[in-house]
């Protein structure tokens, strides 16, 4: 049996009573939580163990990422002035050649940088499959086993091309019959249900003006054939509902719920423009919500309705979304920043920080349907654990070690565990060679661009 003690810092467990403990402990035993409270850890669990002084540090669960797309790591920089349909016709040329191995560069970087910003789960939506591009979705599995995250990796699809009235060229399309085979095929492949598994596979084709509603209508029946979840976009912008108004006649809510889109194993992205009735409609279904305020504020989508959704009770995550829509790719500031834009919205009072630090872990957590086993430091979860030193410069006289995450500069990790297993280390990759996995991008990126 391997031990580690965890002793000395700020243990916020996000447990549903927001236990707390200053100078508390946090003891993990062959990858799993065996014991939380305050002080030092009783001197039975401290023998032999390894012990980690975490003085001067916060300790919360690790953040959940439930809205990704790790390949466009590849792509940061491009469109910078665009809102989101002129974004996408830019980068769909350009998104089109991409294959498996540069995929799988671009998802290391992307997911390394995760990593050090605290995030132990990482939510993928792939949905660009271009003939001849090899197993795109086994280079993912791959590179998050370099890295040593947990990975929910979702097999996206379009096949909406604009000669039949959808956004992406028709050359970066599937057949529907395709799609559908090639998600199934994904799951029976890389689908791990097991409690502690590290990588699992959602059906989730693009969104509302990507995809036939036959792809929606059957892609919900096939993940629930195979006991997967489902995951797309909606209601991320104006634009977007003004196309399912004249397309359908009907908001994305009505059109996703008509298909058979709403419900506990559904989460989508964004939901940005959400209305009261939309909102009860989610609640009433358990259908969850993926919270990506940079990407939101650099397209210029607008600021989801976090506080409407919480209150209604509707399970909400935080997501980077793209990289190409926030080059950053940190999760751990988009705590900060829903902060920020959800009191923009509806008031200073209307989202603390550990309401934010609540929608990062125990949130998304609920939203990938893994609250039983991650999100928060409870005796019996899996030992996924961020440790943040917040005696620095940046953040010496923040007397409040949570509004130093979720107000200030993002904390350096002393540790972040992933099952118990170190990933980061006084604030540096220890799973794989960081400068090898940024010079893998570079020359993936170069070599996308030159393709077009």
């Amino acid at each position: 049996m391997t031990r580690t003690v965890i002793e000395n810092g700020h243990v916020a467990t996000v447990d549903a009573a927001g236990t707390e403990h200053p100078g508390g402990h946090v003891v993990v035993e062959d990858g799993v939580v065996t014991a939380v409270g305050p002080g030092r850890a009783p001197e039975h669990l401290r023998a032999g163990a390894e012990v980690v002084d975490a003085s001067g540090a916060l300790v919360t669960p690790g953040l959940i990422n439930t809205h990704h797309h790790l390949y466009q790591w590849l792509t940061r920089g491009y469109a910078q002035d665009s809102i989101l349909f002129d974004w996408l016709t830019s980068l769909y040329p350009l998104w089109s050649r991409i294959d498996a191995g540069l995929t799988g560069a671009g998802a290391a970087g992307a997911m390394a940088v995760l990593a050090r910003s605290g995030c132990t789960t990482v939510g993928d939506h792939h949905y660009v499959f271009p003939q001849g591009s090899g197993d795109i979705v086994g280079a993912l599995v791959e590179s998050a086993a370099t890295v040593g995250v947990r990975l929910h990796a979702t097999r996206g699809s379009m096949d909406l091309g604009q000669s039949q009235g959808g956004l992406p060229p028709d050359f970066a399309v599937e057949t529907t019959g395709a799609a559908l085979k090639a998600s199934q095929e994904a799951v029976e492949t890389y689908h791990d249900a097991s409690r502690t598994s590290m990588v699992r596979v959602a059906i989730a084709p693009c969104s509302p003006f990507s995809v036939t509603k036959d792809l929606l209508r059957e892609a919900a029946e096939l993940a629930r054939s195979l006991d997967v979840r489902l995951h797309t976009h909606a209601s991320e912008t104006v634009e977007e509902d003004a196309y399912c108004a004249e397309h359908f006649g009907m908001s994305p809510t009505q059109y996703l719920e008509e298909l058979g889109w709403l419900g506990d194993d559904v989460w989508m992205a964004h939901g940005v423009h959400l209305d009261d009735v939309a909102i009860a409609r989610y609640a009433a279904t358990g259908t969850g919500v993926a919270h990506c305020p940079s990407s939101n504020a650099r397209l210029a989508a607008g600021i989801a309705p976090v506080r409407d959704l919480l209150d209604a009770g509707v399970p909400v995550g935080l997501g980077v979304d793209g990289a190409a829509s926030n080059e950053s790719g940190q999760l751990g500031i988009e705590i900060r920043e829903s902060v920020l834009m959800n009191r923009l919205r509806t008031g200073a009072d209307s989202m603390s920080v550990r309401d934010a630090l609540r929608v990062a872990t125990i949130g998304g957590a609920r939203v990938l349907g893994r609250h039983e086993e991650i999100g928060s430091l409870e005796v019996g979860k899996l030992a996924d654990i961020a440790v943040w030193q917040v005696d620095g410069v940046e953040h010496a006289g923040i007397l409040d070690p949570v509004a130093a995450l979720g107000l200030g500069a993002l904390p350096p990790l002393k540790r972040l565990y992933v099952g118990g297993r170190a990933v980061v280390e006084d604030a540096c990759l220890v799973t794989a060679d960081e400068r090898a996995l940024a010079r893998g991008v570079a020359d993936a990126s170069r070599e996308l661009a030159e393709r077009l």
